[in-house]
């Protein structure tokens, strides 16, 4: 079985985190989202086909050229035109049956299990917002409609873009016609497919879809059953509770509920709660329901409901703004 991932995007929802690095690089547990899917395909896929695009290179170095009993092959999707465009991107290397997923999301086992069960299948997922979802109708378990964000209520089953498919979705792909984004998406081909085709609805086991940096927090919750993890060669002289600490991390101060990345200082007497804290960042201060990207020294400073955007410097300021 081949499974494609759709990790092209540039994901601007997720900045300034994603700034620095795409999104699939993104921790969560102190792996990568790409690492968590990954692991559980292994087993249930033995090729990857992973579209790249935006910052390929990272993704490419990260990865190379097999995981664990996975053999990954590279496809580039050179114009960011959507989901559609990302999928045909990968036509010539599918033999027949595969899996297609976003890579920005994360699925469990049992998802990749339960949806190649049939010939054609979407993983779905009851949610108590439907309305920030595309949204699936459905009859006995048959697929009959995929309706994007809706204004009224249609169903609570939310389309979590985990699919099995075969070959004939790149015919519908070459007729798709552009959405009112001014992009090719899949959910239009798979609706097509669905109008001559059974697409059985499977449910979800664990779906965690990461739109936004709280969904990363929530994710690394989530995955870490509320159990600290702290990285290699991190020392911690202060508290963790509830966290996850990156590698080569050095925590002086207090750290709750968050996420603190790779090589990042928090100094003494410091209170880091319900934040993230990127890579290569020294914070000296509090940071609460804050963001803060890659390579930012601040010292003294009280972050809060704010993101930072990368390379800053600051000191001595209390900050309740986004700072880009």
């Amino acid at each position: 079985m081949q499974a494609a991932i759709l990790a092209a995007g540039k994901s601007t929802r997720t900045y300034p985190l994603t700034i620095a690095r795409p999104k699939p690089l993104l921790k969560a547990a102190n792996r990568t989202l790409l690492e968590h899917n990954l692991d559980n395909l292994d087993g249930v896929a033995d090729e990857i086909i992973l579209v790249v695009g935006y910052r390929k290179e990272m993704v490419k170095k990260f990865l190379k050229g097999k995981y664990k009993n996975l053999k990954i092959r590279y496809v580039e999707q050179k114009q960011q035109s959507g989901t559609g465009n990302a999928l045909l991107a990968v036509e010539k290397h599918v033999k027949n049956d595969f899996i297609s997923l976003h890579g920005d999301d994360i699925y469990s086992k049992g998802d990749f299990k339960n949806v190649i069960k049939n010939k054609y299948s979407i993983l779905v997922k009851r949610v108590e917002n439907p309305g920030a979802f595309g949204i699936v109708a459905e009859k006995n378990n048959i697929l009959v409609d995929l309706i994007e964000k809706p204004q009224k209520f249609i169903s609570n089953l939310a389309n979590t873009g985990l699919y099995k498919l075969d070959k004939k979705i790149f015919a519908i792909l070459k007729n798709l016609k552009k959405s009112k984004r001014g992009e090719y998406e899949l959910t239009d081909a798979i609706r097509d497919l669905a109008k001559k085709n059974k697409v059985y609805c499977a449910t979800s086991k664990q779906w965690l879809p990461i739109g936004y940096p709280s969904d990363l927090l929530k994710a690394d919750i989530a995955l870490r059953k509320n159990k600290s993890i702290i990285g290699k060669n991190s020392k911690i002289h202060g508290n963790v509770k509830n966290s996850s600490i990156g590698n080569n991390c050095l925590i002086k101060g207090k750290v709750k509920n968050s996420i603190i990345m790779d090589n990042t200082m928090i100094g003494a007497n410091s209170l880091i709660e319900d934040s993230i804290i990127a890579s290569h960042v020294y914070f000296k201060g509090n940071a609460l329901n804050a963001v803060i990207a890659d390579n930012v020294k601040a010292k003294n400073v009280i972050a809060k409901n704010c993101k930072i955007w990368p390379n800053k410097t600051i000191s001595g300021k209390t900050i309740m703004h986004d700072l880009k």
